[in-house]
């Protein structure tokens, strides 16, 4: 009897094997649509995500000594690497959600897989675009930014919004569960967390950024910055006839133009905060607000008081 047979004795190994397997496979089986699969690759995506990065800046997240006679061959050598490693990724998502557990036909499920990974890399020149302008709103918004290289290999929020406008763009051209992990792999990154299925103008600014949320149906306009720990979240869930969460209803904030979000602000529900309004700090907000208007904690505490007030009024009468 070999050592590695008697430490399996010793704690009883053979046994725990057998019950793990009972309860995968009998008691406690929780596998997609019932059926073992390829899963995306956490580590291979972030081979991806750092291949992605290098091709959009070659010399920031790339190699620092490149030059004009070798960088166009730097950057398409690192994306016929790394679109050979996401068109994998991209298939295993698509099988992972496939209503019937795998695709019957397999023609059919390369087609798609191909016209997904060729549609997102025809993007990238569009979303290097709105990235610039992202680095562009973070330079010129943030005093103590010193330059873009600054923003760029310096702050949290701009690994952030690289990762989520990757992930948008594969979101929208239904590769939905690479996406997911896109913004999983960010928000462990950056303590940032930004649902793929967010809709984010350009010039997008988040300054310091831990504890960031923002939520699916989220829809933000151009030229808005947040600070650190604002939520854009839901308000209610609701559920359907036998009590299940409803998903996919918009559900999240609208956040229009020119819009600023102090540290802490938590905005809830499919309410509107007008074009160039400014939300203060810790500030709880459950209604609309319309264009410039200027929320802050002791505003928000006048209005309750007004509604208590009201309300102590009405009960007043009816007695």
């Amino acid at each position: 009897m070999n050592t590695h047979t008697k430490l399996q004795q010793q704690w009883n190994l053979e046994d725990v094997v057998a019950k793990l397997r009972t309860s995968r496979e009998v008691s406690h089986k929780i596998r997609h649509q019932g059926h073992i699969r390829e899963l995306p690759s956490r580590d291979a995506l972030i081979s991806v995500l750092n291949g992605l990065s290098a091709a959009l800046f070659p010399t920031h997240y790339g190699q620092p000594n490149l030059n004009d006679e070798n960088i166009d061959y730097f950057v398409g050598n690192t994306l016929s690497n790394t679109v050979y490693i996401l068109s994998e990724q991209i298939r295993r998502g698509l099988l992972f959600v496939s209503e019937n557990g795998a695709d019957t036909n397999i023609d059919t499920h390369h087609q798609k897989v191909t016209q997904i990974t060729r549609d997102f890399i025809a993007e990238l020149p569009a979303i290097r675009a709105l990235l610039v302008s992202d680095l562009q709103a973070a330079f010129h918004g943030d005093p103590a930014a010193t330059s873009v290289s600054e923003v760029l290999l310096c702050y949290p929020g701009t690994i952030a919004i690289i990762y989520y406008r990757l992930a948008h763009a594969l979101y929208t051209l239904g590769a939905t569960f690479v996406a997911r992990m896109i913004s999983n792999i960010a928000h462990s990154l950056t303590g940032i967390d930004i649902h793929p299925g967010a809709s984010i103008g350009a010039s997008f600014f988040i300054d310091h950024g831990t504890g960031v949320v923002i939520g699916e149906t989220a829809v933000i306009g151009q030229h808005v910055r947040l600070y650190q720990a604002v939520t854009l979240g839901a308000k209610r869930f609701p559920t359907d006839e036998n009590g299940n969460l409803i998903k996919g209803n918009t559900r999240h904030p609208i956040v229009e133009d020119h819009v600023v979000i102090y540290a802490g602000a938590t905005v809830l529900g499919r309410i509107t905060i007008g074009c160039g309004s400014t939300i203060g700090g810790n500030v709880w907000l459950t209604q609309s607000v319309p264009p410039c208007s200027n929320i802050s904690q002791a505003q928000m505490r006048t209005d309750q008081q007004f509604i208590s007030s009201q309300q102590q009024k009405s009960a007043s009468s009816n007695h």
